[in-house]
């Protein structure tokens, strides 16, 4: 085994949507694993949303990777020396690996997988999106038959899986997706009722309008993936006692959406007059349902009945432009990294 490693890190804060020259691919010796950790060689990476917001130096709910230090994110490898009781060479692991080839972890953070499991698995459909997803409808949706959902960046691990538990749950699905291709792989991949472009519509107003051709009764459940104009167009469509999971904000993440118009004072009076709920999701705060999300998604992902879709990058020196694509919105389905 070569005793070296490769790890990528944060170069410098990004100013805007993050460029390249942002990271730096490193070598690195393979650490060893000291008491209760485990050293583990990295097959796949996962790239989200979320580390935009750890490349600044802003107090969060996570502390901010610091310049020169590995990128943050889940990994899935395979235990290549073990001081911990329960891990054994050979074994498939998820952790939070960062960046890199190879990862030390103590035993008390890393989950074992089954053997025969498709690794990328556990970073989408059966990992951290696909959970996001199941527990944030369930603990703040509040879904009913015969309502309607609708869902921003509905092609990705989290909207696809968002949509499909909702229209299980007899609910009427409406995708927001960018461009025609990933409009048609929400209807006809991922089974919305309806998928409408946000890339087609200059504007809110215009994009509000196509909303209403397909939800003409209003709106009871928004997912909130992006924020911008897909948000400033959708409001105004909410039911009264509409609820709003607040996953995410990735258009705002790197400050260049919006024209500089304080929406607050809209966005308010919405929530007042229409008594909607607005539930901040953070997925971290639900690990004691992880168990019970895979007895219920795992046997419908392996039967067939849960769709998904993943874009791989291959090699670990792709995951920069992976994650700028990302982003961007460039990627069709999960992101992942090959290492």
């Amino acid at each position: 085994m070569s005793s070296t490693m490769q790890r990528i890190t944060l170069a410098r804060r990004p100013s805007g949507q993050p460029v390249p020259e942002d990271f730096a691919l490193q070598s690195a010796p393979i650490p060893s694993p000291g008491e209760g950790e485990v050293l583990i060689a990295v097959s796949h990476l996962s790239l989200d949303p979320y580390m935009r917001g750890r490349m600044d130096d802003v107090k969060s709910y996570a502390p901010s990777v610091g310049i020169g230090e590995t990128m943050t994110g889940q990994g899935v490898g395979r235990v290549i020396a073990s001081k911990a009781d329960g891990f054994a060479e050979g074994d498939l692991v998820t952790g939070i690996t960062g960046w890199a080839s190879h990862a030390v972890l103590p035993g008390s953070e890393l989950r074992k997988l089954p053997d025969g499991l498709q690794p990328s698995l556990a970073l989408g459909v059966l990992g951290m999106p696909g959970f996001t997803a199941w527990v944030g409808l369930r603990k703040y949706a509040d879904l009913k038959a015969g309502e309607t959902l609708a869902v921003a960046a509905a092609t990705g691990p989290v909207g696809s899986m968002v949509g499909q538990i909702a229209k299980a749950a007899g609910l009427r699905t409406i995708a927001i997706a960018g461009g025609d291709e990933k409009t048609k792989l929400a209807t006809n991949h991922f089974g919305f009722d309806a998928a409408i472009d946000h890339r087609a519509h200059a504007d809110a107003r215009a994009l509000r309008a196509a909303l209403v051709e397909q939800a003409p009764d209003g709106v009871d459940v928004y997912w909130e993936n992006v924020g911008g104009k897909v948000l400033e167009a959708v409001l105004p469509l909410m039911n009264v006692h509409g609820r709003i999971p607040l996953c995410g904000t990735i258009s705002w993440y790197s400050g260049l959406d919006g024209d500089g118009t304080d929406r607050l004072p809209m966005l308010w009076r919405s929530v007042l007059v229409k008594r909607l709920r607005i539930s901040g999701l953070i997925v971290f705060d639900h690990w004691d349902l992880f168990d019970e999300f895979l007895a219920d998604i795992g046997p419908k992902v392996m039967a067939g009945k849960i769709a998904y879709l993943e874009d791989v990058a291959q090699g670990l020196e792709a995951a920069p432009e992976a994650f700028i694509g990302m982003l961007q919105g460039k990627n069709r389905g999960k992101q992942v990294v090959a290492i």
